[in-house]
């Protein structure tokens, strides 16, 4: 799997799995959960929700996951 990191602080990669506890909404509605303090939007999901995902978009701020079903 081909890695694409903006640096040593953003410690996802697109493709990568893992399971996460959604802790707040973002302005548009999406779940935010946090994987080592980055931040991660995850569409679908409400405060509490505790799922799997895959990260399909990363930024040097914020990610982007999908949840697996």
């Amino acid at each position: 799997m081909e890695r694409m990191r903006y640096g040593s602080n953003v410690p996802v990669s697109v493709g990568e799995t893992y399971e996460v506890k959604i802790e707040n909404l973002g302005r548009e509605g999406d779940g935010i959960a946090r994987i080592e303090g980055f931040v991660v939007f995850v569409p679908n999901t409400k405060v509490g929700d505790r799922v799997k995902i895959r990260i399909t978009k990363v930024s040097r701020k914020v990610a982007f996951g999908e949840v697996l079903r």
